[in-house]
């Protein structure tokens, strides 16, 4: 079940509201957890997902407690806790692409099953995990409640798709948080904007990149091309940074202030500027659990970028198991550390320059995420740049202007809304009539397209 699905909007959502409002304080986190369980066993293949699920849960909680317990020992509990939690999240995601790339080096047979992916692992496995390091470093005590440590887990506005939220961010606000009618408002309101950013924009810019797939790269025009990749780039900002709202308007209706995702990233100037601005929670996780214990930048130039080169393979792998993953972590350290010597201080001097070069390097760092096969991937990127030597297709006069007739909108819109000023225009009038009534009017728009069979699952369930 998704955010931008019927089900959720008419069923779960009043349900679980009627349930927490009701509830007595001290019973609104057992709410919480019970759910938010319930949300996730209606999204898995399995019941053997859910019950993996809740022995995390409940292996993370009784590991915080050996740590803060028995000091001596905390090293030892702290790498038990480790092991267990990546062992599952590397037998699912990667079991697959290490027998594959095996039986091609050693040209055996190993079986290669089809192994379904749990929805979320990723993303609680990592949470998980930053708690018992914060634990073991004395940044966090043990959770003594394992219903609280259980509802912040399981939070379903994050469960599947983050924020990552660090334990550390919503302890206070476990024990005791204040439900205003006024923060209600404000989670409402934040809800209705990450669901037509979802539904409205990036739903509808999936059709030309689909399209393009089906027609095949070979047969698309360098305008095409163009047109296709930018779509999938403004596709995956509003499907996440929609996604992310959705999640912290609906942290606001339960009381929590969950960390925002997303801050304006195509208005970066450098691709280090943009990994700042982009995923900002998985940015920090990565900064905070393996680049700072790695040395960071304190052990001098090589180690720097020996680490830096870490975290980028590392996040590269986090997003999937394949080969183009791997490249496209690649190619962003290598971008970033040229930017750190060479390139970052004249892109951040010469802004003209640098929203250039950023709008050129976005979408060819996408199409290395997005296409998985290295041959599509080669004839795409000569696709855009038709003066590189390629294979003649069967290319349409004009095909981009069919398209560039069906999405302008679509195009038009995700540039406005990829800039500042929507933002403080709706945080001057937020409080106005003629604001709620536009929002409601995003909100029954997006609800008619669900409703026509237009919705999707989100992009980053994937991951």
């Amino acid at each position: 079940m998704v955010f931008s699905s019927l089900e959720f909007l008419f069923i779960f959502l009043p349900v679980f509201l009627l349930f927490y409002g009701f509830a007595p304080p001290k019973y609104k986190n057992t709410v919480i957890f019970v759910c938010s369980v319930v949300f996730y066993g209606m999204g898995v293949k399995s019941p053997v997902y859910i019950i993996l699920f809740l022995l995390t849960v409940l292996f993370n909680f009784i590991v915080a407690q050996f740590i803060e317990a028995y000091p001596k020992k905390k090293r030892l509990w702290l790498v038990i806790g480790i092991i267990f939690n990546f062992w599952w999240l590397l037998f699912f995601k990667y079991t697959g692409f290490a027998f594959g790339n095996l039986n091609a080096l050693l040209h055996s047979k190993l079986p290669v099953k089809d192994i379904i992916l749990p929805i979320g692992i990723s993303f609680y496995t990592f949470q998980n995990v930053s708690y018992i390091i914060d634990v073991y470093m004395g940044k966090a005590d043990a959770e003594k409640n394992v219903i609280n440590y259980g509802a912040y887990i399981s939070m379903f506005p994050q469960l599947i798709a983050g924020p990552i939220v660090t334990y550390q961010t919503v302890a206070k606000q476990l024990e005791e948080r204040r439900h205003h009618i006024l923060k209600v408002e404000d989670g409402l309101k934040t809800f209705t904007i990450g669901l037509g950013y979802k539904v409205l924009i990036a739903n509808q810019l999936s059709g030309l990149w689909n399209d393009i797939s089906m027609i095949g790269y070979e047969s698309i025009s360098a305008p095409l091309a163009w047109l296709g990749i930018i779509a999938y780039s403004f596709q995956l900002y509003f499907d996440f940074c929609g996604y992310s709202l959705m999640a912290v308007g609906l942290g606001k209706l339960m009381g929590f202030d969950l960390p925002r995702n997303f801050d304006y990233p195509y208005l970066s100037l450098t691709m280090t500027e943009f990994w700042r601005r982009w995923h900002i929670t998985l940015g920090s996780w990565f900064r905070e659990y393996i680049y700072i214990p790695l040395g960071g930048n304190r052990k001098g130039v090589p180690r720097m970028i020996l680490n830096t080169l870490a975290v980028w393979l590392f996040t590269g792998l986090w997003h999937g198991a394949s080969w183009n993953f791997v490249l496209w972590g690649l190619v962003l350290f290598i971008l970033i550390i040229t930017e750190k010597f060479l390139t970052g201080k004249y892109l951040n001097k010469y802004k003209p320059i640098g929203h250039c070069y950023m709008i050129l390097i976005i979408p060819i760092t996408w199409l290395i995420f997005a296409v998985t096969d290295f041959h599509e991937l080669g004839i795409y990127f000569k696709r855009l740049f038709p003066f590189i030597p390629q294979e003649k297709g069967n290319i349409l006069d004009g095909d981009y202007i069919k398209y560039l007739k069906i999405y302008w909108k679509f195009f038009l819109a995700g540039i406005i809304f990829t800039l500042r000023f929507p933002q403080k225009l709706y945080e001057k009038y937020k409080k106005t009539p003629l604001c709620a009534i536009l929002l409601l009017a995003v909100f029954w728009g997006a609800v008619y397209c669900m409703y026509k069979g237009m919705s999707d699952p989100f992009m980053y369930f994937r991951f």
